[in-house]
């Protein structure tokens, strides 16, 4: 098993001010970790072996609910080079992820034509944060909301995080994937 396998995860999370580069720089070794996907299976080490990886906690009920469509259309272009974008459900900020898995995933791929990942819902922060993202954040400041991304390539490394305001398209977050995808591990 290769024990350098990373995530770059889309967590949709929360706004923040702190810089891409302030992200703990932990390896994230997804071997170790017991991803679950919506649907309650496991989400295979395959499908993020030696890939990069953006991790989003995401909501259906959230002003940022529209990055789906861009996230989306990311995760289309750039999938053919190896990233792997991940969704992770998230009801703490504001109550807007409420939905049973099964409603998630309708509203997701109804919505927004949804086809990457999305993982079980998840706590990102407090006493019950999830293994991902006690290993995401590190040392790191809390979740702050909905949409917050996390770039991890594949050595492991967390490459950047972004707050909820960059949008999938922006240069920076695009910059963060490629540097990402030319990491190996």
């Amino acid at each position: 098993m290769n024990r350098s396998v990373v995530l770059l995860a889309v967590a949709l999370g929360c706004a923040t001010t702190h810089p891409p580069e302030a992200s703990a720089k932990e390896t994230v070794v997804l071997s170790d970790l017991q991803l679950t996907r919506l649907d309650g299976t496991k989400l295979p080490e395959s499908a993020l072996a030696g890939k990069a990886v953006l991790f989003v906690n995401v909501a259906s009920a959230c002003g940022y609910t529209r990055q789906y469509e861009g996230l989306q259309a990311l995760y289309e272009a750039r999938k053919d080079d190896g990233l792997v974008i991940v969704g992770v459900p998230c009801n703490q900020f504001g109550a807007q992820e409420p939905g049973s898995p099964e409603e998630i995933a309708t509203f997701c791929k109804s919505n927004f034509g949804v086809t990457f990942p999305l993982l079980e819902k998840q706590d990102v922060n407090g006493s019950a944060r999830s293994a991902l993202y006690t290993s995401l954040v590190g040392s790191g400041d809390d979740i702050r909301w909905n949409f917050e991304k996390f770039v991890v390539g594949s050595d492991g490394k967390v490459v950047a995080r972004f707050p909820s305001s960059v949008r999938p398209g922006a240069e920076e977050l695009k910059a963060a994937i490629d540097k990402a995808l030319a990491k190996k591990g």
